[in-house]
């Protein structure tokens, strides 16, 4: 068992609400000075960035978690964690799909600019991507796992697009196993049983990555040990 300081929530500027100085490469300089092992760049409803995401942690020798959040019909946010950043970028293709057909307007909601390795600008993603999509909570939690994915409510305990907070309830029958908790606030204890409970800094400016304080044990080092874990829950809680 390996255990890895992470962050498992940040944003980068191809998010209208990311900082400009939130590219890839600035995302895993940070992370490799604060002393993370593994991070995950998630994006509202995109993947544009995660190619050279990954080449920077590689540089860096960090693991990426391919990742996006998917803003659901009912404007809940739904992290997903995916198996290799190809299939979260065909994946972020298929959740632009269902976005509304709507225009960036960079001077009112922020740009959103996809980045290279020498954080240089290689393209302007011109549609709009925080609105909310037109598929259900339910629809997105099937379709991460038929791509392979995990799929993790974020922040389900704080803002307007948390679960609890949105709903005002947890949903029967998705069979979650894992969920993202916001540390500051409270949160009830028992829609946390049986669940893997991640604590992310939901960063959109790179002072706001969490310094090496959470920690996720994995049977190795790998995006698979990770998704295995998260797709387990924490059956000790159930005996």
């Amino acid at each position: 068992m390996e255990r890895l300081f992470c962050d498992l929530h940040i944003h980068s500027c191809l998010s209208p609400c990311g900082d400009d100085d939130m590219t890839p490469a600035n995302i895993c300089g940070m992370a490799a000075v604060k002393g993370l092992q593994m991070i995950a760049v998630t994006d509202h409803n995109t993947a544009r960035n995660l190619p050279t995401a990954q080449r920077c942690c590689d540089a860096y020798g960090l693991l990426l978690i391919p990742g996006m959040e998917i803003t659901t019909h009912e404007e809940v946010h739904l992290l997903g964690y995916f198996p290799t950043v190809p299939v979260a970028v065909e994946f972020g293709d298929f959740v632009m799909s269902h976005l509304p057909k709507k225009k960036n307007k960079p001077a009112y909601f922020g740009n959103q600019r996809v980045m290279d390795e020498d954080d240089n600008q290689i393209d302007e993603e011109e549609h709009l991507l925080i609105g909310a999509t037109d598929l259900p909570l339910q629809d997105w939690v099937r379709l991460i796992r038929e791509a392979g994915g995990v799929p993790v409510p974020a922040h389900i305990n704080r803002g307007a697009n948390g679960l609890l907070v949105n709903l005002g309830f947890m949903p029967e029958g998705l069979d979650l196993t894992a969920l993202e908790v916001w540390r500051a606030l409270p949160c009830p204890q028992d829609v946390q049983i049986g669940k893997v409970i991640l604590h992310s800094s939901d960063a959109h400016y790179l002072g706001d990555m969490l310094e090496p304080e959470i920690t996720i044990g994995l049977e190795e080092r790998s995006v698979a040990a990770f998704l295995e874990k998260l797709r387990r829950g924490r059956p000790e809680d159930r005996l």
